[in-house]
Parts: structure tokens; sequence; C-alpha cells
């Protein structure tokens, strides 16, 4: 039986919602001031993680991991696959495009959880939700179009924060999958653990260095595993044992707003009217496309519970 139905959260999981968005809207910023290249960033952020969480799990969550099947664990390893590779193609989109085009860009996850939903829950889609993921993919064709002008570099840099959505989505879903049965340590410890070994074993392949670095790098290294992964991304772990993967997937629509307002304060990197255009497009759509799919998601619970 799932912990949801077994015990009470020991905090409001809005409320850890709430500090999991401040705390990831700090990634587009870290990343783009960080002199690393973005394999880099991207493996310390996860070998960091993983180093931090590492000792709770094996201190206290050991027979967690004993517990935990062959499938559970391969499934766990791929979830953090699919998180190395949005964490590297979205790092490398911050170095082409603005960090507004990127970072709302990279939020229309929600369209590919809910697509990935159907194709592999076989969940149902409601119309009006389509019609949200339209105006959406209406919204960033106006950004790409856009950058697609400003320059080719650009352009590139769009197609890589779609492609980071994708993967992103792809590890929300296992998550989904697995959370209702694996407690959060032997989840993180195998999904990070297999994230940061496969992004640290690419980088040394590809000859990056890995040291030396300022020491600017190292805090940032630092900070995007303190702050935004382990209070961010951990944070969303654990909140989806207790609520829908869409309404994780609504809520970080606040991540790009936090990171167009810090690259607007530390950056001076403030959205063109196009790209505001786009975003406030994307916002909307994104937002009908999730409150409706929300809902008939928990109108799905309500009556399989009474069935």
């Amino acid at each position: 039986m799932s912990e949801s139905a077994t015990t009470k959260p020991w905090i409001n999981p809005y409320l850890a919602i709430l500090v999991g968005v401040f705390a990831v809207s700090f990634s587009a910023i870290l990343v783009r001031v960080c002199s690393a290249p973005p394999l880099v960033i991207a493996a310390y952020r996860l070998l960091f993680t993983f180093f931090f969480l590492a000792p709770v799990t094996l201190w206290g969550g050991a027979p967690t991991l004993r517990g935990m099947t062959a499938r559970q664990v391969l499934l766990s390893a791929a979830s953090g696959i699919f998180l190395a590779f949005h964490f590297v193609t979205w790092f490398i989109s911050l170095k082409y495009t603005s960090i507004a085009s990127s970072v709302v860009l990279v939020t229309t996850q929600p369209l590919f959880v809910v697509l990935g939903s159907w194709i592999f829950f076989k969940e149902r889609v409601p119309r009006l939700a389509l019609y949200g993921g339209a105006l959406a993919f209406a919204g960033s064709v106006v950004i790409g179009a856009t950058d697609f002008q400003l320059g080719g570099s650009a352009f590139i840099g769009d197609l890589l924060a779609l492609f980071a959505a994708v993967m992103v989505s792809g590890y929300l879903l296992i998550g989904r999958k697995l959370r209702g049965d694996v407690p959060l340590t032997g989840y993180t410890f195998v999904t990070y653990g297999s994230s940061a070994a496969v992004l640290t074993a690419t980088a040394l392949a590809a000859k990056y260095p890995m040291y030396p670095h300022p020491a600017r790098d190292w805090l940032i290294f630092l900070a995007l595993a303190l702050v935004c992964t382990i209070l961010g991304h951990t944070v969303f772990n654990w909140v989806l044992r207790y609520v829908q993967a869409s309404v994780v997937s609504v809520s970080v629509l606040g991540e790009p707003l936090g990171a167009i307002l810090w690259a607007a304060v530390f950056l001076g990197e403030n959205p063109t009217p196009r790209q505001a255009l786009g975003g406030a497009v994307i916002f909307s759509g994104l937002f009908l496309f999730t409150r409706v799919t929300a809902k008939a998601g928990a109108k799905r619970q309500g009556l399989g519970a009474r069935g």
C-alpha cells in the first residue's frame, strides 16, 4: 500500500511546492554566470546532490534500497538518464538563447507529460485541454520565430530547450509511476546516482576539464545541488507521492517568472516584446491545459474510489 494512503505528510504538500518553485527559479541564472562547460555544470550538480543525500539514504534507508525490486531499480536509473539529458540540453540552450526564451520553452513539459500519460497510461485528454496545448504551441512558435530572426544560434537554443522539456517529462512520468510504491530515499539515491554517473562519464569521455575551476564556479555547483536540486527537484519528488504529476507541472510555471525576474535584476536581460507576447500565450495555454487535465484526473480518481 502506498504511503499516501497510510500516513499524513509532515508538511503541507502545496507549501512544499512553493518552496520548490522558488528554489529552482535560480537555476537558469546560476548556469548563465558559470564559466564551466554545460556538461561539467550538470555533472557536478548531480554529483554534489548525490553525495549530500547518499549518507542519509545509507544511514536510515538501506532497508529501502534492499526492498526495491530489480524493475524499480532499472526504472529509477532510467529516470536518472532522462534527468541527465534534461540538464545538459537545457544548460546548453542557456548558452545560445536568452533566459526568457529558454525557461519559458522548457516549461512546456506539461504538454509532454500529459501526452506521455495518454500513450503509456491510456489517460484520456479532454478536448478543452487540447485547445490549451495548441495555444501553448502557438506561443512557442512566436518565440521561435523571434529568436530565429535574432540569429540562428538563438533558434538552436530554443530547440534544445524544447528537447529538455521532453526529457524532464520522461523523468516526471517515471517518478509518477514509481513514487506510489518506492520511498523517496531509495528513488532519489538510484535516480540521482545514475544521472551523476552518466553525466560524469560523458564529460570525462569528451575530455571536458573537471578541474581546476574558479572558486565562484564551485560555489555555483554547490548552490545548484543544495538549493535547486535538493530543495527543488527532491521536494517535487516527495510531493509526487501526495499530489498528481499534473499539479506539480502547473506549479512549476512559476519557475520561468522567477528566472526572468532574476535575469532582469542581476543581468539586465529583459525579454523583448515578442518574447513577452509569446511567453504570455504559452502561460495562458499551459494554465488552461494543466487546469483541465488536473480536474479530469481528480474526477477519474474520485470515480475509481467510489468504484
